[in-house]
């Protein structure tokens, strides 16, 4: 027997999937901020220079820092 899941209901909220906000905040602000909105997904914080492996997925956030430590791109799923 074969068991088929409905997507959740859509109650007319979408689903954030930028912060455009938290670009130049300090990093854990923005960490904390983006984990609380979407607890479903993991937040990397990457120092400049940092190596990633490409690739999307869709449960994480990149959050980009500058060497002072804020945030120097708009974090987003991938």
């Amino acid at each position: 027997m074969t068991k088929t899941f409905a997507p959740p209901k859509d109650h007319g909220e979408k689903t954030k999937e930028s912060w455009p906000e938290v670009k130049g905040w300090p990093a854990t602000q923005a960490a904390q901020t983006i984990a609380h909105e979407r607890p479903d997904v993991a937040v990397e914080v990457l120092p400049p220079g940092s190596y990633v492996i490409p690739g999307y997925n869709g449960k994480r956030v990149r959050v980009h820092i500058d060497d002072s430590g804020n945030v120097s791109e708009i974090p987003k799923i991938g």
